[in-house]
């Protein structure tokens, strides 16, 4: 038998005559292993994949329409949240991880805000009213010097959530070494190797999927938040060139995505606010890509297992800069792992039940010709040579 090819429009053209055979991620780990790449590539036409997890890197660009007089507000709050307003007269960003000016909680918790911009974020999609002020200095042709306002995301005229960083290629499992207990946008670190918290859902994860981006780039069509979402560029703190596994697992923190779509589509379920105890505030985002099985390579990469994807342990008290060891997805799913000759339990910030959750909604979408691969226009940057 010769090789296997097929392109984004064949696979597509499947999808449309309801003819596509749908994998999730999970499900091609036991494909590939009883039959093989070759035959799993000639047999599955999309493996679908999942992640939900905090991703700081997120927020929104929203314009809150045009007031009477006008406005060409230099400083929003939305509930008490800071938004960036050096855009154009309504237009402001709101950050996920920007905390309230004044929160409450703040005074029977000490330490970083309780309530951010992913809970304004949260409570917009959930249909909830949000408390909307803001001030400017005034000009001829923008008079008006202060806006307060109740809004709903349906009375925004556009609301789009834009998130420079997520769904990261692997990730650092953290760590403690030191006597005190530590608070981390990786969760609570207890002191002497008391835990180890890591975020990444492992062989269902969209990018260790794919590990040199041979499918993902500028227009891919992704599950984001909840409705149809696309990749719009690499995103920040992209480093593709890290050392990597025979089977291209990367095995530190690599490929990122920057992602965009319509906030108003979007569903509360799969855009949770997040307080971490001692750091601050987050967004829990959902991510899903489906990745099509184009030839046997690609049946080999999306058959990876948490058995083959490895992430360095690293101690976050900063007293030793190299890893302590390397762990894979597997014993971290275990429930612990051995550092430095001591078992130490393991706890994901990452939730692998939603990301199973993601990639069976996704599978679904494609089967019933709801959801078509967007082919992309640009592939991500990648390994010379890969």
């Amino acid at each position: 038998m010769g090789s296997v090819k097929k392109s984004f429009a064949e696979i597509n053209e499947k999808i449309r005559k309801g003819q596509a055979v749908v994998v999730t991620a999970e499900e091609m780990v036991g494909i590939v292993r009883k039959r093989g790449p070759e035959r799993a590539a000639r047999e599955v036409d999309v493996v679908t994949t999942g992640t939900f997890a905090p991703m700081c890197s997120s927020g929104a660009f929203i314009n809150f329409g045009h007031t009477s007089p006008p406005i060409k507000a230099t400083k929003v709050w939305l509930n008490d949240v800071p938004a960036y307003a050096g855009l154009a007269a309504v237009d402001i960003y709101l950050g996920a991880t920007e905390p309230a000016f004044d929160d409450p909680l703040n005074k029977v918790h000490p330490g970083p805000f309780e309530y951010g911009g992913g809970h304004v974020i949260h409570d917009l999609v959930s249909g909830k009213p949000v408390r909307l002020r803001g001030e400017a200095y005034g000009t001829d042709c923008y008079p008006n010097r202060h806006v307060e306002m109740t809004v709903t995301l349906d009375d925004l005229p556009y609301a789009v959530l834009c998130n420079p960083r997520n769904a990261y290629q692997n990730y650092n499992c953290a760590v403690n070494l030191s006597k005190k207990t530590l608070y981390t946008y990786m969760g609570t670190l207890k002191p002497r190797l008391g835990n180890a918290n890591y975020s990444t859902s492992g062989q269902l994860s969209p990018l260790l999927n794919d590990p040199y981006y041979r499918t993902i780039g500028l227009g891919t069509r992704i599950f984001l938040g909840g409705a149809q979402g696309f990749v719009v560029w690499q995103g920040s703190q992209h480093k593709p060139d890290v050392p990597r596994l025979p089977n291209g697992v990367p095995r530190s923190p690599s490929g990122t995505l920057m992602v965009l779509g319509d906030l108003k589509e979007m569903k509360p379920r799969w855009l949770i606010g997040v307080s971490m105890q001692g750091y601050g505030c987050s967004l829990a985002v959902g991510i899903g890509i489906p990745i099509p099985v184009l030839d046997e390579e690609m049946a080999r990469f999306t058959g990876v297992s948490d058995e083959e994807i490895v992430t360095q342990v690293k101690d976050y008290s900063f007293s030793q800069a190299e890893p302590l060891c390397e762990a894979s997805y597997a014993q971290l799913r275990s429930g612990s792992i051995t550092v430095e000759g001591r078992e130490v339990p393991t706890a994901p910030l990452s939730s692998y039940v939603r990301a199973r959750e993601i990639a069976e909604i996704l599978k679904a979408d494609i089967q019933q010709g709801r959801f078509l691969l967007g082919e992309p226009q640009r592939l991500l940057p990648s390994v010379p040579g890969s």
